[in-house]
């Protein structure tokens, strides 16, 4: 296939067999998919036009994305950007055509994303021709993701399936497993989140290395289905790290930290249910986690002797690693006022 934009081929996730039971979905960038559907959608809609400039605030792959999505369709793009992208990403988004701006350091995860959101408010104030994607609240972020369902459901007609990955803005494992379900209402979903999360109620806990910004939020995102999860883990940098590093080690496979979380998470849902096929989601590449993450390969611990907390609701979780089952319950009702 001849691709008419390098978006469309970007976007196409590889699945890897890591063992007989666990799968790897791996993708160059995964929030192309999304981006691209988002952009489209509302293209169709007349809701955006032509050459407007359309503006996010970003941790880094949805950045990537937008921009790409931006030059496909002949769009503009700005990015309030948080400390944590890297600068082969701002190098990227600036010679595609994006306007970057990165907020100050903050002392921690939360106060970035506060900063950023409030940076795009006072930017829309000033120029309210600018079209806010809100990748975290806009539900048409989930669109791209029925074409990856589609992909992993012809793969495993029969297998009874289980889908791990960060949980984020909700959209991916939330887009993928609803397309899903609608097929085989038995498929399931665990979720990954770090320590401070807001969204499945660890925001209490504070990792001094969280840098998985793209997993979890000290906001509340009105995109997350919280019905949809079965169960919940929530790690800390070590052990999403020694999972990055495991994951290249053992299957010579390059990704970011969120798919070393998810490893970790999928293979020990994988030695309690070797009945069903675990799909584990690669979100992106490992290389703006070098300096941070593999460099720091000597400090990995062994995935094989690590497990997690079994807890039966948030108040009793514990770092490093703890594990929830969710059983596809609602928003707690705290969120939604803290959404309100």
């Amino acid at each position: 296939m001849i691709h008419p934009h390098i978006a469309d081929a970007l976007k196409a996730p590889d699945l890897v067999r890591l063992t007989g039971g666990l799968v790897l979905l791996r993708f160059e960038s995964m929030k192309i998919y999304s981006a691209l559907a988002a952009v489209h959608r509302l293209l169709e809609r007349g809701t955006v036009r032509p050459g407007q400039t359309l503006i996010d605030s970003s941790s880094g792959i949805y950045a990537y994305a937008l921009a790409l999505a931006c030059h496909r369709y002949g769009m503009r793009c700005h990015i309030v950007a948080s400390t944590t992208v890297d600068a082969t990403t701002l190098a990227q988004l600036e010679v595609l055509g994006a306007t970057v701006e990165q907020v100050r350091p903050s002392r921690n995860l939360k106060l970035d994303q506060e900063l950023r959101v409030r940076r795009v408010r006072e930017i829309l104030a000033e120029r309210p021709g600018h079209h806010w994607m809100r990748q975290y609240h806009d539900d048409v972020h989930y669109l791209g993701y029925r074409e990856v369902a589609d992909r992993i459901a012809a793969e495993f007609p029969d297998a009874p399936l289980t889908v791990v990955g960060g949980v984020g803005s909700g959209a991916s494992t939330g887009g993928i497993v609803e397309r899903l379900r609608a097929i085989d209402p038995s498929v399931r979903l665990v979720g990954v989140q770090p320590f401070g999360s807001v969204t499945f109620g660890s925001e209490d806990h504070h990792d001094p290395e969280a840098i998985i910004a793209g997993i979890g939020s000290s906001i509340v995102f009105d995109n997350v289905r919280h019905h949809l999860y079965d169960t919940v883990h929530w790690l800390d940098f070590t052990h999403a790290m020694s999972g990055a590093v495991a994951l290249l080690r053992e299957h010579a496979v390059f990704a970011g930290l969120s798919t070393g979380a998810g490893y970790l998470t999928a293979t020990y849902e994988a030695r309690r249910h070797p009945d069903r096929v675990h799909v584990v989601i690669g979100a992106d590449t490992g290389h703006r986690y070098v300096e941070r993450v593999f460099a720091r390969h000597a400090e990995a611990l062994d995935p094989a002797a690590l497990k997690p907390l079994e807890v039966g609701s948030p108040a009793e979780m514990a770092m490093p690693w703890s594990r929830m089952t969710w059983q596809r319950t609602a928003c707690p009702a705290n969120r939604k006022e803290r959404a309100a």
